[in-house]
């Protein structure tokens, strides 16, 4: 599992196309203020401890989010970190179950659209924690 991870002061993003074709339809724009923002790429060896990569998930969001006292946080797909990719299917279920988890502990979660390639703006705050790198 990687995670890129930005506190951000505004996060903006459209759906561009898709890049799964199965996927449903979907065009939206939203945008949220004041969030963390983590870029996720889940890897194939995730599959195999998927509980320890849901909580460590989990429990880094909810780090930077606290670092930031934000309950804000958006979710984005971002299959660009690794040439070890899961299944698209492994992705999306743990994309589902942390969005779940962290709606049930007070969070307002964003998720951009699984599948697709989105165009996004974000303002990314200059404090050196706005910018965090995991890898598990």
């Amino acid at each position: 599992m990687k995670l890129v991870m930005f506190y951000v002061h505004e996060w903006w993003y459209k759906t561009a196309s898709k890049s799964l074709p199965d996927v449903a339809d979907a065009e939206r724009e939203e945008s949220l203020k004041n969030a963390v923002v983590i870029f996720y790429h889940s890897e194939a060896e995730d599959a195999e401890k998927k509980d320890s990569v849901l909580q460590k998930f989990v429990k880094n969001t909810k780090w930077i989010a606290g670092k930031f006292n934000t309950k804000n946080v958006v979710l984005h797909s971002f299959n660009h970190l690794s040439a070890s990719k899961s299944s698209p299917e492994f992705a999306k279920s743990l994309l589902d179950e942390v969005a779940e988890r962290l709606k049930k502990t007070g969070y307002t979660v964003m998720t951009t659209p699984f599948g697709y390639f989105n165009e996004f703006k974000m303002h990314v705050a200059g404090d050196s924690l706005a910018k965090v790198y995991k890898e598990f």
